[in-house]
């Protein structure tokens, strides 16, 4: 076998094991208050991009719904993250904050920690692993 050949193989081969660990999250929002607006979501890979939403590693938007609403997002690859999550009430695609500091809309973070300030990611980071469907539950808090 040609060397060309041979190195096409090995990189295919490699790029299609990256692709079939990439899994799927399943993110739960519970208690969301009512229908009015928009819920999102961000996934975020680093400390440094926490609660950044423009640096979000994927976002993902669905029309709220009192209750519980479940989004899902795909081809996740393996790695450690954390979510903040948002009831999006007046659909301005922004957390609105009192003061620049407290949020004025439900929010949610992975984990559910108890924060007093700014949330850390460590305080709301999870595995997502190469085996399974990860699931995720986040309380909202109005």
């Amino acid at each position: 076998m040609k060397l060309k050949t041979w190195a096409l193989l090995v990189g295919v081969g490699i790029c299609g094991m990256g692709l079939a660990q990439a899994q799927e999250l399943r993110i739960t929002l519970v208690g969301v208050a009512h229908e009015k607006g928009n819920v999102r979501v961000g996934l975020y890979a680093s400390p440094k991009t926490f609660r950044k939403e423009a640096k979000s590693f994927a976002t993902k938007q669905a029309p709220a719904t009192a209750g519980d609403v479940t989004l899902t997002l795909r081809d996740v690859p393996p790695g450690r993250y954390a979510i903040m999550a948002y009831h999006d009430e007046n659909a301005n695609g922004e957390l609105d904050r009192r003061f620049g500091m407290f949020p004025a809309e439900g929010y949610g973070l992975s984990n559910n920690p108890k924060v007093m300030g700014p949330p850390a990611f460590e305080d709301s980071a999870f595995d997502v692993s190469a085996d399974e469907v990860t699931t995720i539950s986040i309380d909202m808090r109005y």
